[in-house]
């Protein structure tokens, strides 16, 4: 993980600011730059996303605390991977969410002629996984073959 200094620092100084206001979600500016900053380290963008938008001051401190001791929150090792049942309960709610999101995409009404088919190619391919799960859990579904990361938090199913 990035553990530039002045990140650290610029984070501090706008949680600072953020645990100011009485209600730390009025804190919109300050929010936003946090993000941005977050954005730029190497942290799993599904688990910034949720702190972020969340406005959760406690789980901010903690990623906080992530970047400062980068080798302690690097993860844990594969001995402490989640249970093979835990990894199947993920993965059967992650395809349950994609087809979901197909079936909502495929609903609206789009541009295409009356006449065609009415098919559409944008079709959802990749999802940001649910938050139920930690990060560790799609990792490790990832590490097995069964999703992979595309970038941006997305995660995709792989073809077997």
């Amino acid at each position: 993980m990035t553990s530039d200094p002045t990140t650290v620092t610029k984070l501090d100084e706008l949680m600072t600011a953020i645990r100011g206001y009485d209600d730390p979600r009025r804190a919109a500016g300050e929010w936003k730059q946090v993000y941005n900053l977050l954005e730029k380290t190497d942290l799993p963008s599904v688990h910034m996303t949720h702190v972020v938008g969340m406005r959760d001051v406690v789980q901010l401190a903690e990623l906080i605390d992530q970047l400062r001791a980068p080798a302690v929150a690097a993860g844990p090792p594969h001995g402490d991977a989640p249970s093979e049942e835990t990894c199947k309960r993920a993965l059967r709610a992650f395809r349950k969410r994609l087809s979901l999101t197909r079936l909502d995409e495929e609903s609206q009404i789009s541009s295409h002629s009356p006449l065609s088919k009415g098919t559409d190619s944008h079709v959802a391919a990749a999802i940001i996984p649910p938050i139920e799960w930690p990060e560790s859990v799609w990792q490790e579904l990832v590490r097995q073959g069964r999703l992979r990361y595309i970038g941006h938090g997305l995660y995709e199913l792989t073809k077997q």
